[in-house]
């Protein structure tokens, strides 16, 4: 970059017309906004909006994944330069994506928070925009599922995780991040047996019909294979794809609240995402990203890097709808 042409590549999440096109801005200075995408509340024209929840008040062990939208955030920083690897279309010069900016909400009014967000999503989901969410604990995908299914109806839930997140749980007021998914399919959210969870090597008596491919039999068919059993039963289901970054091994992602080892690599986890390319994905999340237990920001950067997969999984699924 010629050093005449660098005093305009800052900020341009503030300063970009429109939507679209690459940053060239240095990664480690300017407005954090995911991608470096325009920030924006007016969802007008929008394909896909970025809007972090910071809500960690539903962990089990360690807290710590409000700061989780921040760090992915600043960690995306990294990428938006270049198209994204290994795909056909780019999100960044092709689609107008928006940084929505964060959910507000009261962190100390926990009854009020479901509702809270269920709204902000429809909010997006009723301006025509697809929604992607960065957590924040894995509880959100709860509240964000009932503004989908209320707008498209029940959805097939494609899970990265190391847990299945169906422990019994029939008090609806309970918010907790290992059993929305059992509340999700007792509310009629999920379909089942469309469903599919990757990575999980935790026990669960009942995973109420959801398909499991866990994590060893990840290690054993590989990626490509696991990419071929995800696709065969998504089928053309409408689906809501929800990645919880302790799907990754720890060694790959520690800054994460509930680490379990045994999990997939980022290498194995990319290629799968590329090779279900072609779902019908209404929008996703990437949750559980703990910062204050990172190592050398690598868990931040996992999270971006699936962030934009999911970004490119959406938009491509877009960009079939408009040619059929």
């Amino acid at each position: 970059m010629a050093l005449k042409d660098s005093a305009h590549d800052v900020d341009s999440a503030l300063t970009r017309d429109g939507y679209r096109g690459l940053s060239f801005e240095n990664a480690f200075g300017g407005a954090l906004s995911f991608m470096r995408r325009t920030y924006s509340k007016d969802l007008t024209g929008v394909d896909l909006a970025v809007t972090g929840v910071p809500f960690d008040q539903a962990v089990t062990h360690r807290p710590g994944t409000r700061m989780g939208p921040r760090a992915i955030r600043e960690a995306s920083t990294l990428q938006p330069c270049d198209p994204p690897y290994g795909w056909d279309i780019n999100p960044l010069t092709d689609f107008n994506v928006c940084d929505y900016g964060d959910l507000a909400f009261d962190y100390a009014d926990i009854p009020a928070f479901p509702k809270a967000l269920t709204d902000h999503v429809s909010t997006i989901l009723d301006a025509g925009a697809g929604a992607l969410c960065l957590g924040g604990d894995h509880y959100i995908s709860f509240p964000i599922l009932r503004a989908y299914v209320a707008k498209f109806g029940p959805v097939a839930l494609l899970q990265f995780d190391a847990h299945s997140d169906t422990w019994p749980d029939d008090d609806m007021n309970r918010v907790d991040h290992g059993t929305m998914f059992y509340k999700a399919v007792k509310e009629g959210l999920v379909l089942p047996e469309r469903s599919v969870q990757v990575g999980i090597r935790t026990h669960c008596d009942d995973y109420l019909g959801v398909n499991i491919i866990d994590a060893a039999e990840v290690h054993e068919i590989g990626a490509a294979k696991t990419a071929e059993k995800i696709k065969s039963i998504l089928g053309d289901h409408q689906t809501y794809l929800t990645f919880d970054i302790d799907c990754l091994d720890p060694a790959f992602a520690p800054g994460t609240g509930t680490p379990v080892s045994g999990g997939l690599s980022s290498a194995q986890a990319l290629k799968i995402l590329r090779d279900i390319k072609g779902i019908n994905m209404l929008g996703g999340d990437v949750v559980e990203v703990a910062p204050a237990y990172d190592v050398g920001g690598c868990t931040a950067v996992a999270g971006a890097h699936v962030a934009m997969e999911l970004m490119c999984l959406f938009c491509t699924n877009l960009q079939n709808k408009r040619k059929a």
